[in-house]
């Protein structure tokens, strides 16, 4: 990947030069006051949407891992994610559901959720963004198996294209006895599919 540096000797522009030139070519004044400052708005908002690209995901996993003799389903559900879809740049968002068995170490819970926004924060589409953290998990801790379900609203579908406000999408990616066991399977997609009340 090129560095902004690099990117900039090729264009010649900044970011905020290239992000004027866009409002020009949307047919809108750059200068009027609602607009004066949207490049060094678009460009502080586009680096923290992409942040991802910073992390690097196996290392965060290892950060936290205990060893332990449980060998049931460990279950986080209804975390929260926003992405970008990489081929409008719009916005799609959702749920992530994230089930694996151990083989002798857990990862901490809080860094399952930071696993999601490292691969999230980037330009994505969902079907990727499913397999990586699985096999982020899969590759760190080797677990007997991993479960990742994605169900996300994409603004590119709701405001463009088809526009179907009400439509979403459910990816999956199993791994080892999640893909090899129906009944491991079928437990955590009926597990993943009941809606308890708030703690």
């Amino acid at each position: 990947m090129k560095s902004t540096a690099e990117l900039n000797s090729l264009t010649g522009a900044s970011y905020e030069e290239l992000v004027r030139e866009m409002i020009v070519r949307l047919g809108e004044d750059p200068n009027r006051e609602g607009l004066a400052r949207t490049p060094a708005r678009v460009e502080k908002a586009m680096k923290f949407l992409v942040k991802g690209y910073k992390d690097d995901p196996e290392v965060l996993l290892r950060k936290a891992l205990f060893t332990v003799t449980y060998d049931e389903m460990v279950i986080v559900k209804d975390i929260e994610m926003f992405s970008l879809c990489e081929h409008h740049l719009l916005p799609f968002f959702g749920k992530v559901h994230v089930a694996y068995i151990p083989n002798g170490k857990v990862i901490g819970l809080s860094k399952i959720p930071r696993l999601i926004e490292a691969f999230s924060r980037r330009l994505q589409i969902q079907e990727r963004l499913t397999t990586q953290i699985a096999e982020a998990i899969q590759n760190t801790i080797e677990p007997q198996g991993v479960g990742v379900v994605i169900e996300a609203r994409h603004l590119c579908m709701m405001m463009r294209g088809v526009e179907k406000q009400h439509s979403s999408a459910v990816t999956s990616s199993m791994l080892g006895s999640f893909r090899n066991e129906e009944e491991t399977r079928t437990e955590f997609l009926s597990l993943i599919r009941q809606r308890t009340n708030a703690l």
